[in-house]
């Protein structure tokens, strides 16, 4: 295989985003279903993936080949090799993490290879933060009436945050979240009046998406915090912004999107707090 061709799932993923411009149409439509959906990828057929994706199968190959694969099978392996990865369980992380400290290290280690991890998360989010997105953002939000906020499994922490900040500012929000199942009627109370964030990384929830599917056809903007111009959020939101984590023994913090959460949340309510000094100026 060709030195250049993305040999590892994140440099294969780069490539495809890197190149997303400049792709043909039907490339550009399983490339998108590719990033989307990497486990159907790694083990779909070429049929089964062709008519998951809306495309021939012989797409699929002109695809690879776009890349430098000299077929779908060898693109496919990369795939494989990513849900190998990813797919370990917590008991097996726990375990490398253990190794370490018993190496010798001790858990000084574990805990400097978190930070390590945060550090590498902060450094990259603050060389690629667009400030004309972040203050579309704040001005986006800060005009809202309700501030929906929505995220699920691992992303929600950062929504439970958010949530908390927004009403020690006095700023009204609501977290959509109901043990009684009623997430659909609280989305349902949402107008273009409004503004939701919306937060979700790969693999994305199904239910934040179809959430903010829903909202979003109700006309109501949408900024959305996610890890790829292919997410699912991108195409629903008014403002999105990508956030890579790093993660040590295959553990992701939250930090860069932590750090986002906190400008976007504070901004809002300084945002907020000028308008209301002029009007009574």
């Amino acid at each position: 295989m060709d030195e250049r061709v993305p040999r590892d799932f994140e440099t294969l993923r780069a490539t495809i985003l890197d190149r997303r411009e400049t792709l043909p149409k039907r490339i550009a439509q399983i490339a998108a279903y590719a990033l989307d959906n990497p486990d159907d990828i790694a083990f779909g057929t070429a049929a089964s993936i062709a008519a998951s994706a809306g495309v021939q199968p012989s797409t699929l190959i002109r695809f690879a080949q776009q890349l430098g694969f000299d077929g779908f099978t060898s693109l496919q392996q990369v795939f494989r090799e990513r849900l190998r990865e990813r797919n370990s369980s917590y008991d097996e992380r726990l375990q490398a993490l253990r190794a370490k400290a018993e190496g010798g290290a001790g858990h000084r280690a574990i805990f400097d290879g978190f930070v390590a991890a945060a550090s590498t998360s902060l450094n990259d989010i603050s060389r690629t933060l667009d400030d004309a997105h972040l203050e579309d953002a704040i001005s986006l939000l800060a005009k809202a009436q309700t501030i929906y906020v929505l995220a699920k499994r691992r992303s929600y922490p950062v929504a439970t945050y958010i949530a908390y900040a927004l009403g020690k500012l006095k700023i009204r929000n609501q977290l959509i979240e109901s043990a009684a199942g009623l997430n659909a009627e609280m989305v349902g109370f949402a107008t273009p009046a409004d503004a939701v964030i919306a937060i979700s990384f790969s693999p994305y929830a199904p239910a934040t998406i179809e959430e903010a599917r829903t909202i979003s056809e109700q006309g109501v903007p949408i900024v959305a915090i996610t890890d790829s111009s292919f997410s699912p959020l991108a195409q629903f939101a008014r403002v999105w912004f990508e956030v890579a984590e790093a993660d040590f023994a295959g553990f992701r913090s939250l930090s860069a999107t932590m750090a986002l959460a906190m400008a976007l949340t504070v901004g809002v309510g300084e945002k907020r707090r000028d308008a209301s000094r002029k009007r009574k100026a």
